[in-house]
């Protein structure tokens, strides 16, 4: 299967916060649309430094992380940044790997229900245009 990339946009959610409050305007929000590598082998979004400089995105944590060679990296966490998809929206952290392309892993694709398409090899709700939730108890 070849690659596959989509378009999102990223807003810090920190800023979504201030609009909600009126500290600050809706177009004071922190944004960038890019394209993302979908990979299932990805935990969260992946960014680099420079676009968590531009998103405005605080770091929160370090941790350590394995990259698909098997080499170890210390990557940072920022706080949640909000991912939207066409008509489809998560919140979730970012690890900021250096000089990493942007990726998007599988804890986002969960909760906005999307799976690849292996025919058309694009993304794809997994149960049609709206996403669901799946929640067992």
């Amino acid at each position: 299967m070849d690659n596959i990339y989509t378009e999102i946009t990223v807003k810090n959610c920190a800023d979504l916060s201030r609009v909600q409050d009126g500290i600050i305007t809706e177009g004071e929000v922190r944004s960038m649309t890019f394209p993302v590598l979908v990979d299932t082998g990805v935990t969260a979004l992946v960014i680099n430094d420079d676009m968590r400089r531009k998103l405005g995105l605080a770091v929160r944590e370090t941790r350590h992380a394995y990259l698909s060679g098997g080499t170890k990296v210390e990557c940072k966490i920022t706080e949640p940044a909000q991912i939207y998809w066409k008509n489809r929206t998560v919140a979730c952290n970012a690890m900021v790997i250096p000089g990493s392309q942007a990726m998007l892993g599988y804890i986002p694709l969960e909760f906005m229900d999307l799976v690849v398409d292996p025919g058309s090899q694009e993304l794809v709700g997994a149960h049609g245009d709206k996403a669901m939730l799946l929640a067992m108890y």
